[in-house]
């Protein structure tokens, strides 16, 4: 089999297996993004070897088979980083610029502190440990974000969406964001450069602030004028064209002055969510999201050699790091909510402790520079599934008791929470 064959063949069996074990996910209650993960695991080089073994064939033709390999993971990590801008993109759909200054002081609050206190537990383990200072840097980057997508599903499902916490949960998950797509794009600066001295970190945020300002503040100013006639141009489907163009091309702009091209894609979504009054940009790019995202989460799980669980040691640091990612985000985010009922600041302390996307994008980033080792990305990945499972139990029983306080939501606001992430992937519900 050639290479072009090889590998069409194999994107077919990454696609296929990531959207049936994501759809058995959902049959079970969890976010599809899990069972994309195991599916990875299992049909990858480490379990089945579906994926990712060059054939004698292959070998033969490219000469070792150290050349083939690499072609293999090369058009892998290709559709993989494609999925990944994708991803950041519709996660930038979500944050429109005046939620962040709508949210809240509650939950700005709590956002600052369940990324500090995650971020400073990480990353003070790993350097207690022995790690190097970059790749404890990653694996703090790790434990940050927050994937609420699940946490908002519970709460939709339960019917108390209009409740205080989870309108808190919601509004930190905006600045949550931000801080963590902040701080991996200075990680992965600073990684990059091999560089971590007190002013490089400085040069790094400024860059990256007045990068995101200057987006901003044009984009949206952009979108207001020109989004109303956008409609009256020849182009077919012009909502599909407007928002990959941007997300494409503000990636590659973020990758020229030096930040990750995820930054980028992050922002294009975060402008063109001010055109949501003049054409549904979520709906045109959808199909392009349902094609590439998978593959990020698929090519991640394949990444996982599920032998190394078979060890205690790394059976001991996914135990450390599951109990740290969790302590950081019940710590921070409940020290926040303090002044709520004390129902109210478990559940918000609670919701905020899943892990998904932005944990797992860092440490794909950490491995694939040669700072994060094998056992410490599995370990990750696992605290991520392990966070996950233990939110939905835990958030229905809280809410069992008594009616938590309610708050009068616009029936606009109302309208954004049909369309919340799955694990805070960008995926939208649609009836799942």
């Amino acid at each position: 089999m050639e290479l072009g064959q090889r590998i069409l063949f194999d994107l077919f069996l990454l696609f296929s297996f990531g959207k049936l074990f994501g759809w058995l996910a959902v049959r079970l209650r969890q976010p599809p993004v899990l069972g994309e993960l195991v599916a990875g695991m299992i049909i990858g080089p480490y379990a089945l070897g579906l994926v990712g073994h060059p054939g004698p064939e292959l070998i033969a033709q490219l000469g070792s088979y150290e050349a083939a390999k690499a072609a293999l993971d090369g058009a892998y990590h290709t559709v993989s980083e494609l999925g990944l801008i994708f991803l950041l993109f519709f996660i930038g759909l979500e944050t429109r610029v005046e939620d962040i200054f709508d949210v809240g002081r509650r939950a700005v609050v709590v956002a600052t502190l369940g990324v500090a206190l995650p971020f400073l537990f990480g990353y003070g383990f790993m350097r207690l440990t022995g790690s190097t200072e970059v790749e404890a840097l990653f694996v703090g980057a790790a434990l940050v974000a927050t994937s609420t997508g699940i946490t908002a599903r519970v709460l939709r499902d339960l019917g108390v969406i209009r409740t205080t916490a989870a309108r808190v949960i919601l509004g930190a998950a905006v600045i949550d964001d931000v801080l963590s797509l902040l701080l991996l794009a200075v990680v992965a600066g600073l990684a990059g450069a091999r560089r971590s001295t007190p002013l490089d970190i400085v040069v790094l945020v400024v860059e990256a602030l007045l990068f995101a300002l200057f987006v901003v503040l044009v984009g949206t100013g952009l979108v207001r004028r020109y989004g109303p006639h956008l409609r009256e141009t020849p182009l077919v489907n012009v909502p599909f064209v407007v928002g990959v163009g941007a997300c494409l091309g503000l990636a590659a702009l973020a990758g020229f002055v030096g930040l990750s091209p995820l930054v980028g894609a992050f922002l294009a979504g975060m402008v063109l969510a001010e055109a949501r009054a003049h054409f549904d940009i979520e709906s045109a790019a959808l199909p392009v999201y349902e094609l590439f995202v998978p593959f990020f989460f698929v090519v991640t799980g394949t990444q996982v050699d599920i032998r190394l669980f078979l060890r205690t040691e790394v059976l001991g640091l996914t135990a450390v790091l599951t109990l740290l990612a969790i302590a950081g985000k019940f710590l921070g985010c409940g020290l926040g909510a303090l002044g709520m009922e004390w129902r109210e600041v478990l559940v918000v302390a609670v919701g905020m402790v899943p892990r998904g996307e932005v944990g797992l994008i860092a440490v794909s980033m950490g491995r694939a520079l040669g700072t994060v080792p094998e056992e410490v990305f599995a370990a990750v990945v696992a605290l991520s599934v392990l966070t996950t499972l233990l939110v939905i139990p835990i958030l229905t029983r809280l809410y069992a008791g008594p009616p938590l306080p309610e708050i009068f939501v616009e029936p606009d606001d109302m309208a954004q929470t049909g369309y919340l992430p799955n694990l805070g992937v960008g995926r939208p519900m649609l009836g799942k």
